[in-house]
């Protein structure tokens, strides 16, 4: 009975640990069209509203600042990353010691979902 028990927790544990795996895995993958996941674009808000929203807006623009509106912040990825992790002229703080990439990307995933037309 006892080496029944031990066996039901290590499987339980297991299949805890694979169920976290698999849903950061799906949390951070794109659709099969590249597009990022509604799960993707909701952290990103989040993270935005906590960790942007004082300097950009709650809206991603802050009129009357020296901030750019983030919805209209062209269509490159790289730059972005490049601009969170390291910040840009003394102006905005570098992030890439406080956020991770999934956050990051994340935050990319919201902005972009929001992009002016």
């Amino acid at each position: 009975m006892r080496n029944t028990s031990h066996r039901t927790v290590a499987i339980l544990a297991t299949v805890a640990a694979l169920t976290v795996a698999l849903a950061a895995t799906v949390r951070a993958a794109d659709d099969s069209n590249g597009n990022p996941l509604q799960a993707q674009i909701d952290h990103g808000k989040s993270t935005y509203a906590e960790r942007c929203s004082h300097c950009h807006g709650p809206n991603m623009m802050n009129s009357g600042t020296i901030t750019p509106d983030l919805r209209a912040f062209p269509d490159d990825k790289t730059r972005f990353i490049t601009t969170v992790k390291n910040g840009k002229n003394n102006r905005m703080p570098p992030w890439g010691d406080v956020l991770s990439d999934d956050d990051i990307a994340n935050l990319w995933a919201f902005i972009s979902s929001r992009r002016k037309p």
